[in-house]
């Protein structure tokens, strides 16, 4: 069974009920309930593809915070080998809503920088949700220094909330740190693509996602404040989170309309939480495809990214 959002409770009803004549067959209590099974599973499909036909931007938000949604650390175990993490950053700690290291892409080295949420309270805790202290983006810009020197690609997966606001991490210089991490981004002299598969929640997602090419998966959110954070500030109000997130245009298509994406990986038919290993393997070609394109740019990498961010709201 699946976790429901609010929005897909006919679905969660009608397989609620294929779910209970199964068990009710399993059992001897009912004879034959293929046809009526058979039956729901179709009602249950054509509602759920009704649903993800017309999907509002705030429910968009809802889905991009799916808790069985794949996290960063799924999609390093499925396409990458020889994955090896690097810790700390070598100034205060080790921050694990960041995880940062080098692997194996098709063959070929790369570098990989990613929040990780965690998928359960205990790993959710251990990664603070992904929403990194400055010592996590400074370890993104020690990793970033690296593959810049060693000429490796670098490869970022954005899936936070923010960063953490917390007193300690305010003292430790967040701020800055986010800071140093985008400006390292946007100097990196070897190609770089971002993938939001998740939130990308204001500065947080920012220091790492200043990229050649940002991509998005199709139910992702990518916004410069969450819509209750929004919704606080212009009307101090978070219950109309619904109406900012609708402004605030933070949905995959609204941000490809606006040219400050590079394009959109699809997702299935209620979302990436019901078939990850598909998005998985989707979001992978993207990243190959967008690595080949980059491949065959003439000028400076630092010059198309500047190129690339400059024109954002010129030619809309």
């Amino acid at each position: 069974m699946y976790n429901y959002l609010d929005f897909e409770k006919p679905v969660a009803d009608l397989e609620g009920k294929i779910l209970e004549l199964k068990k009710l067959s399993e059992s001897g209590e009912a004879v034959d309930v293929a046809e009526e099974v058979a039956r729901l599973e179709k009602r249950s499909k054509e509602a759920l593809r009704d649903l993800y036909k017309a999907l509002t931007p705030w429910q968009k938000a809802q889905v991009a915070r799916h808790p069985d949604r794949p996290h960063c650390l799924d999609y390093v175990r499925t396409l990458f080998t020889d994955f090896t993490p690097l810790a700390g950053d070598r100034a205060f700690g080790e921050d694990q809503a960041i995880v940062a290291g080098f692997a194996r892409f098709k063959g070929e080295p790369i570098a990989i920088i990613g929040q990780e949420k965690g998928n359960d309270t205990q790993t959710r805790l251990k990664h603070n949700f992904g929403m990194a202290r400055p010592e996590g983006y400074r370890k993104a810009v020690r990793v970033m220094d690296l593959a810049d020197r060693f000429g490796i690609p670098v490869l970022s997966l954005v899936d936070t909330a923010g960063a953490y606001p917390g007193i300690g991490a305010e003292e430790r210089g967040q701020a800055e740190a986010i800071a140093r991490s985008t400006s390292k981004c946007l100097s990196l002299r070897v190609p770089n693509i971002s993938v939001i598969i998740g939130e990308g929640g204001s500065g947080g997602a920012i220091a790492i996602a200043t990229a050649n090419l940002v991509y998005m998966l199709e139910h992702s959110i990518y916004s410069v404040i969450s819509p209750e954070g929004a919704a606080s500030i212009l009307w101090r109000d978070p219950s109309r989170a619904k109406d900012a997130a609708t402004n605030m245009k933070i949905t995959a298509q609204d941000l490809l309309q606006l040219k400050i994406i590079d394009g959109i990986v699809p997702e299935p038919v209620g979302g990436a939480h019901r078939a990850p290993e598909a998005v998985i393997q989707a979001t992978g070609e993207t990243i190959e495809k967008g690595f080949r394109e980059l491949a065959q740019i003439s000028n400076d990498y630092r010059e198309h990214r500047r190129e690339k961010f400059l024109a954002i709201g010129r030619n809309l």
